[in-house]
């Protein structure tokens, strides 16, 4: 199918310019004549109020993931931001003084006044934010690079991306600022072992471009920040904590100072993996439009869906699918819906319809960036401006032949959100932290009786930094750049220690701001019935409160609304470390914590050339972790997985996409680990009646072990967290590094957390 048109173009490159008040001014470029169908959507758009439509013209970017367009789609320059009169037909280029580049993404503000933009001005250079009135006056650039941007590339620049600073995805704040997304953060993606991935993650501004401020610490990347009519920001939040490296780009909201983030919707759905480009629909309560997207192949292209917040988040019911014949059922690539068989068929090339960038009119009307079926997903020219039906039509609004046309919005002034922030604690904000209270801790625990949780575990996933950066081979394993766990987690957990939970299921508590902050409810012998598998971001100052495990927006708590929990007549606490610690903020590592028990209690019998049960528990060094540990953590590698006496771990590797749905209390850790059972002195009775059996006959035969308290305390508290290996990004891995500095060397919290190395991550030359 071609995109020739029953029309044709009158390009007048008008060389006169069209006088403005302010002495700037832009040209049309063109005088569009719409097809009779076109106009017919030209006159229902007028008689909705809409004169104009502002879009971006540019190549397709063919970049190989959701969010790596700007680290390596080809450098395909051209476009600008255009101004379509539904009038006329009169085409006018924006800022003609920016060709030459490439233009990102863009919103208009409230006044429809001016337009803040991402533009991309050379290969050499990031993404920058400008801004330019509607009238093509006053362009002026919000962001630049940091004064020590040549230091920055020359130190971490891989295979040819210049790594410096991007800002993207800019939309204007109620209060005058505006929100978008950077790389300042300087973090790798997670699950890329080259580490050629950055993350970007939610940044502020004042509309000068004044007073940056980083609003989250996600470990990999968040996008496409919109503002919702309550004031707060939507953006997609990618994470995974304990689940599948790809299956959660969800859609979750903040307070335009970063605090009060919460998930919207997606966090345990499987498809669509990426959930982006959402925005509120006008006239509706708790009704959103988004983008359904692949991980990868692609560009954030894919289907459009809408979602009511009046179901059940926790499914799928919200989701009605508005284009019911697109849809992303695995990965990678496309499903279509064949026109005559009705079947499905896989595409991972894409050349069925395909969608970006809802605008909605309605509930039922989206205007939309889309490309007709037959094209392949990154044709450099096949999307253009349509008119979006439920069901799935679309009425052509604009095209051009040379050159793909995205983003478009309706000129049109919107009412301004109201402005708000929460009320933050100024003597908590300058010891940089906040304050976390839970209401009732049994809400949504269940088959875990009252009286059963005794303490609450904090814990941290640390983004892994530039810093940890590797110039040589060897200490990769299972995408993970700087290896941190055998087919388990991809990032770093370290811990904050332990608060007590009240009788009545309260809890009051101090924790780290900017932090990735997530929790583990604990048994009387500090053995993890449940975990939060997702984090949450705390502002410095911010006090916010939780209804137990797994809530949601719209519950409320057990307990009489009249009693006061009873953590709230006591102070909050500082997390205290757990018995055998000598702090409480400490790091995970397994040669630190666990050889250590398997070494004065099993390798007796447990080591050499025929151990017992054919399981060595030595802790002789492997190429990148050590003899028991790989012997203890099952392969997931490969398509073969057994548990063994470990019990369930999660991959996040393996599934990358599933491996996100609700676990039921103790399906997860010490609780259904043969190991902790065998040795625990029946203190855990296992659920599953084989792993029972098994873990009853193991601990007669090892009857004569027994374990201080504290050492048990080392073997669940590994178990619980998901068996990790080292404590640290930093240290060379590889044994064949074991004769040089900073090998396997174990360090303390505060260096694990740090954005530097402690040592320089390059292998001398000899």
């Amino acid at each position: 199918m071609n995109k020739l048109k029953n029309c044709f173009y009158i390009f007048c490159m008008i060389l006169t310019t069209i006088s403005c008040k302010n002495e700037v001014s832009y040209k049309i470029v063109e005088t569009y004549i719409p097809t009779e169908k076109e106009r017919a959507v030209w006159d229902s758009l007028l008689d909705k109020g809409i004169e104009q439509l502002v879009f971006v013209k540019r190549y397709t970017y063919n970049s190989n993931h959701y969010y790596t367009e700007y680290l390596n789609s080809s450098w395909m320059p051209g476009g600008n931001l255009y101004i379509l009169s539904l009038r006329d037909g009169t085409v006018k280029e924006l800022v003609p003084e920016l060709n030459g580049g490439v233009f990102g993404k863009f919103d208009i503000s409230y006044d429809a006044q001016k337009v803040v933009f991402a533009y991309k001005a050379s290969p050499e250079i990031g993404y920058r934010i400008y801004e330019v009135g509607i009238d093509g006056n006053h362009l002026k650039q919000l962001t630049f690079s940091p004064e020590d941007e040549a230091d920055i590339v020359k130190k971490y620049a891989l295979w040819g991306y210049h790594h410096g600073t991007e800002d993207l995805d800019p939309c204007y704040l109620p209060d005058g600022g505006i929100a978008f997304i950077s790389t300042r953060c300087r973090y790798g993606t997670l699950c890329d072992g080259p580490d050629l991935f950055t993350s970007t993650v939610m940044y502020r501004m004042d509309g000068d471009g004044s007073h940056m401020k980083q609003l989250s610490y996600g470990s990999v990347s968040e996008n496409t920040p919109c503002v919702l009519p309550d004031g707060r920001i939507m953006y997609t939040r990618w994470e995974y904590v304990d689940k599948g490296a790809v299956a959660v780009k969800c859609l979750w909201a903040m307070m335009p100072d970063g605090s009060g983030s919460s998930e919207i919707y997606g966090n345990d759905i499987n498809f669509p993996t990426t959930m982006i480009m959402g925005r509120p629909i006008p006239g509706t309560i708790n009704e959103y439009v988004f983008t359904g997207t692949p991980h990868f192949p692609q560009n954030c292209v894919g289907t459009i869906v809408r979602i009511d917040m009046n179901e059940d988040i926790r499914t799928k019911n919200p989701m009605t699918y508005i284009t019911p014949d697109t849809d992303i059922k695995d990965e990678g690539g496309f499903h279509f819906r064949d026109s005559v068989s009705g079947e499905w068929i896989a595409d991972g090339w894409g050349h069925g319809p395909l969608f970006r960038e809802s605008y909605p009119l309605s509930r039922t009307e989206f205007i939309v960036s889309h490309k007709p079926a037959g094209f392949n997903f990154i044709d450099s020219a096949a999307y253009d401006i349509y008119l979006l039906h439920e069901g799935g039509s679309v009425n052509s609004i604009y095209q051009d032949d040379t050159i793909s046309c995205f983003n478009p919005m309706p000129l049109i002034k919107r009412t301004v959100p109201p402005v708000i922030s929460s009320k933050l604690n100024d003597s908590l904000a300058r010891s940089n932290k906040a304050e976390c209270i839970i209401s009732d801790v049994y809400k949504g625990l269940s088959g875990i009786k009252r009286g059963e949780v005794k303490y609450i575990r904090v814990l941290e996933q640390v983004p892994r930094p530039w810093g940890a950066r590797r110039f040589y081979g060897g200490d990769e394993y299972d995408q993970q750049h700087a290896v941190i766990s055998k087919d388990t987690h991809l990032g770093l957990k370290v811990q904050h220690g332990i608060v007590q939970v009240e009788s009545d299921g309260s809890a009051r508590f101090l924790v780290p701001a900017n932090k990735n902050i997530f929790f583990q409810v604990l048994d009387s012998n500090y053995m993890a019935l449940q975990t939060e598998r997702t984090f949450v971001n705390f502002m410095p100052g911010e006090i916010r409160s939780c209804i137990g495990c797994h809530e949601t927006t719209r519950q409320t708590p057990h307990t009489d609304s009249r009693q006061t929990p009873l953590a709230m007549l006591k102070a909050a606490v500082v997390p205290q470390k757990q018995p055998g610690d000598s702090v409480a903020r400490k790091t995970l590592s397994y040669a630190a914590d666990v050889q250590p028990v398997w070494d004065k209690h099993c390798i007796s019998c447990h080591s050499g050339t025929h151990p017992a049960g054919k399981l060595n528990l030595s802790g002789e060094l492997t190429t990148l972790f050590n003899v028991s540990y790989e012997n203890l953590v099952p392969e997931r590698r490969r398509g073969y997985y057994d548990r063994g006496v470990l019990g369930p771990v999660i991959g996040e590797n393996h599934p990358k996409t599933g491996n996100i749905h609700y676990l039921p209390p103790k399906s997860l850790g010490s609780h259904a680990s043969i190991l902790v059972a065998m040795l625990s002195d029946g203190k855990v009775v296992l659920q599953d009646s084989m792993a029972r059996i098994r873990s009853q006959k193991l601990a007669v035969t090892h009857k004569k072990i027994k374990l201080t308290q504290e050492e048990m305390l080392k073997i669940t508290n590994w178990v619980d967290t998901n068996c990790q290996y080292y404590g640290s990004y930093y240290g060379k891995r590889n044994l064949a590094y074991k004769d040089l500095e900073d090998f396997r060397t174990e360090y303390g919290y505060e260096t694990a957390v740090s954005p530097e190395a402690p040592v320089p991550a390059i292998i001398a030359q000899k």
